[in-house]
This record gives C-alpha cells, sequence and structure tokens, in this order.
C-alpha cells in the first residue's frame, strides 16, 4: 500500500484553531474522499508535540494500492479542486507551507 502524506507546516492564526479544524471538516474532507483510486483518508489535528518540533496543526494522509493510482489521483479534475479549496482554507487560517511525502506503507494490526 503507498500512503501520500500531506504535512502542514506552520501555525494556525491565533484563536482559530476550531474554526481551521471545521473549514477542513467541512470545506476539504469531501474533496479529498473524491480522490480517484483512495481507499482511505485520514485527516490528523495536532493535540501536543515535543519541545523544538516543528509544528504540523495538520497532518493529511491518503491510501492508495499502488503508486498508479496516487499518479491517477494526482492527475484527476478534484485535485485541481481541491488545491483552489485548500488554497481558501489556508488563507484564511493557516500561516506556513505544505509539503508532500509518498511511502510506501506497512501496517501491523496488534492483537
Amino acid at each position: 500500500m503507498i500512503t501520500r502524506f500531506a504535512l502542514f507546516d506552520g501555525t494556525v492564526h491565533a484563536g482559530q484553531t476550531n474554526a481551521f479544524r471545521a473549514a477542513v471538516l467541512a470545506e476539504l474532507l469531501p474533496l479529498w474522499r473524491q480522490f480517484p483510486g483512495a481507499l482511505a483518508v485520514r485527516v490528523s489535528f495536532a493535540e501536543a508535540r515535543d519541545d523544538g518540533a516543528p509544528e504540523y496543526p495538520l497532518i493529511l494522509a491518503v491510501d492508495y494500492p499502488d503508486l498508479a493510482a496516487v499518479e491517477a489521483a494526482l492527475a484527476s479534475p478534484v485535485r485541481a479542486q481541491s488545491r483552489a479549496v485548500t488554497e481558501s482554507v489556508l488563507a484564511r487560517f493557516f500561516t506556513g507551507r505544505v509539503h508532500h511525502h509518498v511511502t510506501t506503507a506497512h501496517q501491523v494490526t496488534l492483537s
């Protein structure tokens, strides 16, 4: 399985954490769920971090069966739409940058 992460590296504007989270869930998550080939979408909001660690108020993880599915999703019209909405949400609530990492995921289920 392939997981593509989007790390939102920066800060949410003061006093806007709840509004930022609500906008992500209401405006972005419905689009991310439409990525063709996506098996799962996880939106993780930061609650705490180690002293000195970078601030990632949001981490998006989208699972795909293979790299071809990632490429298809990145080329899809819904991705272009989600980028425009992401820019809108970030302009309202966030200062920083977003970077992406594509990984091969190995999941171990504990009993």
